[in-house]
């Protein structure tokens, strides 16, 4: 999966960051063998600033693709502190329902995971299994 977390980083140079200065990251490899990347985009209404994550895995929906795993990199995150490396609450949910069930994450400096071992007790809408 290193060409997925390659990807990953070159992804994170397109990061529009300006107000935090933190770069991130993310590929996702589609279950036809495509890569979809996407990053962190800032706005300075906090609100509306998009992860890493949640844009490549909402890019590769609108592309009607299947996502079969996630690679993330976060370039400017602290290598000693593995929590400023992970994906935050809301793109664990987001992987829960959008990355296919047996598809791994990969984390950039931490790991390999399945979305279990990022989200044990998902979100689940009545009706939406």
């Amino acid at each position: 999966m290193q060409d997925l977390i390659d990807e990953a980083r070159a992804a994170a140079e397109q990061s529009y960051s300006p107000y935090s200065s933190f770069r991130v990251g993310a590929a996702v490899l589609c279950t036809d063998g495509s890569v979809v990347r996407g990053c962190n985009v800032e706005n300075a209404s906090y609100g509306l600033t998009i992860c890493a994550e949640r844009c490549a895995l909402f890019a590769a929906v609108a592309q009607g693709k299947h996502a079969a795993a996630l690679a993330v990199t976060c370039p400017d995150g602290d290598q000693s502190t593995p929590g400023t490396l992970m994906p935050c609450g809301a793109c664990r949910q987001v992987i829960e329902e959008l990355l296919i069930d047996g598809g791994r994450i990969f984390v950039d400096g931490v790991g390999e995971f399945s979305k279990a071992d990022l989200l044990p007790h998902p979100f689940v809408l009545k009706g939406s299994v």
